[in-house]
């Protein structure tokens, strides 16, 4: 049975089309990125949960104990519940693909999914990410496309961090794109083309 537990929008694609799951930052809602995601891809059926944990008020996904520090047993539970409720609504929706962007937290989640379900998503847009530990291998991502964009200058995911992430993307031998701005922990313009560009072919 799908896991629902999570408040979401949805909107309901075309059939054979993708499903598109986007994930919030922290403070953020089910609804920052759901029309940004109908507009890349019309056809697509649109999901977009709520995290389902508060930090002084503010959604996230899972629990932190502070800055760049994760409760690894919430992540882990957070993961599991991400990976049965992604599956359950593709499988619901009768998707040709399954395709996932995040930001900040949201790209946590999303980046962490990857992780450890490898072949889940077919392609996954993470914005500006912090994994703060070393992955284990999962070869089921080979092939799989990843875009991480980033801030050169970013206080909370530095650089060295998110070219770690990059790094094992590559070394699991999926495609990965990385696309930087000048910047911090902000989205900029040329973020926002790379990801129209790489999520065209699913249009």
């Amino acid at each position: 049975m799908t896991d629902t537990s999570y408040v979401h929008r949805l909107k309901a694609g075309a059939s054979g089309k993708p499903i598109f799951f986007t994930f919030h930052g922290t403070g953020g809602d089910e609804n920052q990125f759901f029309d940004f995601a109908a507009r890349l891809l019309p056809e697509a059926t649109i999901v977009s949960p709520r995290g389902d944990v508060s930090e002084h008020g503010a959604a996230r996904f899972f629990r932190r104990t502070g800055e760049g520090v994760y409760d690894m047993a919430d992540l882990a539970r957070a993961t599991e519940k991400m990976a049965n409720y992604v599956s359950g609504l593709a499988a619901e929706y009768g998707a040709s693909q399954v395709l996932g962007l995040g930001f900040s937290n949201g790209a946590n989640i999303l980046a962490n999914v990857l992780i450890e379900h490898g072949d889940l998503f077919n392609a996954a847009v993470l914005m500006h990410p912090l994994i703060p530990f070393q992955p284990k291998d999962n070869g089921r991502l080979q092939g799989r496309r990843v875009l991480i964009t980033a801030g050169e200058r970013d206080p909370i995911a530095p650089a060295p961090v998110t070219q770690a992430l990059a790094d094992y993307f590559v070394r699991q031998d999926a495609q990965v794109t990385l696309d930087w701005h000048p910047g911090g922990h902000d989205i900029r313009p040329n973020e926002i083309e790379a990801i129209r560009a790489f999520l065209a072919p699913y249009a």
